[in-house]
């Protein structure tokens, strides 16, 4: 993102870098792999899991008091950084995260999700096949 950020970023991503990402990478994808997956780590269970990745959205909710993005009060790299490591963490278990503690979150989180921008980039793709074999003409 920073590479393509740096040759053009129209919208401003590119804001403050308030160390997010790399708490987001390192600190709280750990939870949420271990949330996502407790089958595969039985040291602790799921909710154990999701209340150590807690830690991390109670951080973004608090951000979110003060601004509209994470790091800016408009949306930029953090929040397109992050998203989609949160909405993993929301799918898990949606009932709980939209009945959570977690207001501002869940605003910030639908709104990324109902942009047009997301929408676009998600949009679901055939899978890729590679072309059919042609015959060989002799020379």
């Amino acid at each position: 993102m920073l590479w393509a950020l740096n040759l053009n970023d129209p919208e401003n991503w590119l804001t403050e870098d308030t160390g997010l990402i790399q708490q987001c990478d390192s600190e709280f994808k750990l939870w949420l792999d271990r949330y996502k997956y407790a089958d595969r780590h039985p040291d602790h269970s799921a909710e154990y899991y999701r209340q150590q990745g807690e830690r991390f959205l109670s951080l973004l909710e608090s951000q979110l008091l003060h601004t509209t993005g994470l790091s800016a009060n408009h949306l930029s790299i953090t929040d397109y950084g992050i998203a989609p490591f949160v909405r993993q963490f929301a799918h898990v278990d949606r009932d709980w995260f939209y009945n959570g503690p977690y207001p501002q979150l869940i605003r910030w989180l639908d709104n990324i999700l109902g942009s047009s921008l997301f929408q676009t980039i998600m949009n679901k793709r055939a899978v890729w096949q590679p072309p059919p074999k042609q015959p060989q003409v002799p020379d």
